[in-house]
């Protein structure tokens, strides 16, 4: 059985998937009696999308799920460190916070010396999987699923603008550069500069099923083959907060109130209906209600399910649940909670241990 590992954007909000891979792996070293097995032991592909990209290179990388754990909770601050008061037009009209700091980390933790002085490059085999970085390619205005796969049509080395060529650090820092947080990445492709913004504002925020048909379609020349028993696809999210505005009535909802509630609306809107897709074109073993009217889709007797079995951890706050847990800490549903950070691990520890079995990963 073939097997990816699918990682959600969310910003901060990645501790939370981070305690449900600690349980993952946990249980894989339990079940294989060794205690030094790393998730890049066991699955083949891993995908991400802005924080959930710099999980899943991290995993590639060979790193353990306990040292992405201390990676987010050292540099937290570090990443998120405001803009300064000094740069008051950028601060409050381009990026609330520097990019560098977060670049710097990046740079220095996937370069081939350790120091940072020799980026790895997208075709480092110090990359133990096939892994994949959604992004937003703002000079071509589409979204950029980018794989290591040397096979991939843009991976091809005689290419002048050649993918495999670009520093890892680079794609990853570009594939969060959350607009409004952070800065845009630029890349040069070829003689041509393109400019990358967060792979959240493409469909892939969730990018399960683009990892499942990158793996699957003839085009991307992986040709998986097919089947419950051949492919096994894990996606974690980065905890849904409801977004239900009970108490506006159509007057409040100015321009305002609209662009900041729209883009979210958006983003968690496509990450749900790519979840449903996997449901429907995946046999669904485990997942939470999608609403009262579909259920969670495990054992419905839908045609066509036989491309993979499918696996989705996540924890949704809906109704008045969401409404008690945002009045006692608002900032928790935010991308740049760093002080929630203790509230979402356990969170995500609470939601590991009653939904993570061992089943689901083998």
């Amino acid at each position: 059985m073939k097997r990816i590992l699918s990682l959600d954007g969310g910003g901060i909000r990645g501790i939370f998937s981070l305690e449900i891979l600690l349980r993952i792996e946990t249980l894989l070293r339990e079940h294989f009696k060794n205690p030094k097995l790393i998730l890049a032991d066991h699955f083949d592909f891993f995908a991400g999308t802005s924080t959930g990209a710099i999980i899943a290179t991290g995993l590639s990388w060979g790193m353990t799920v306990e040292e992405i754990v201390e990676f987010y909770v050292r540099h937290a601050t570090t990443m998120f460190q405001h803009m300064p008061w000094y740069r008051p037009f950028k601060r409050f009209l381009v990026s609330r916070y520097e990019a560098k700091p977060l670049s710097d980390l990046l740079r220095r933790t996937l370069s081939e010396d350790g120091e940072g002085e020799v980026p790895a490059l997208l075709d480092s085999k110090r990359l133990k999987t096939l892994l994949l970085v959604v992004m937003r390619n703002h000079t071509t205005g589409s979204a950029w699923p980018v794989t290591n796969n040397p096979l991939a049509m843009y991976n091809d080395s005689n290419l002048p603008d050649c993918n495999l060529k670009i520093p890892l650090w680079k794609l990853v820092r570009a594939s969060a550069a959350a607009p409004v947080f952070f800065d845009p990445e630029e890349i040069t492709l070829g003689n041509q500069r393109h400019v990358f913004v967060d792979g959240a504002i493409t469909p892939y925020n969730n990018p399960a099923l683009v990892a499942a048909l990158t793996a699957i379609l003839p085009c991307y020349r992986l040709a998986w083959e097919t089947g419950p028993d051949k492919i096994r696809l894990i996606s974690v999210g980065t905890v849904r907060f409801s977004l239900a505005a009970a108490d506006k009535n159509a007057r409040n909802m100015w321009v305002g109130y609209n662009a900041a509630q729209i883009p979210a609306a958006l983003i968690q809107g496509i990450a749900l209906e790519q979840d449903y897709l996997c449901r429907c074109l995946g046999q669904c073993i485990h997942g939470e209600e999608l609403d009262s009217e579909i259920g969670n889709l495990e054992a419905a007797a839908l045609p066509g399910r036989n491309w993979f079995s499918y696996v989705r951890y996540n924890r949704s706050y809906m109704g008045r649940e969401a409404e008690e847990l945002l009045q006692k800490t608002p900032q928790l549903a935010q991308l740049d909670a760093v002080h929630a950070m203790p509230m979402l691990r356990e969170i995500g520890r609470a939601y590991a241990q009653e939904h993570v079995r061992l089943e689901h990963l083998i």
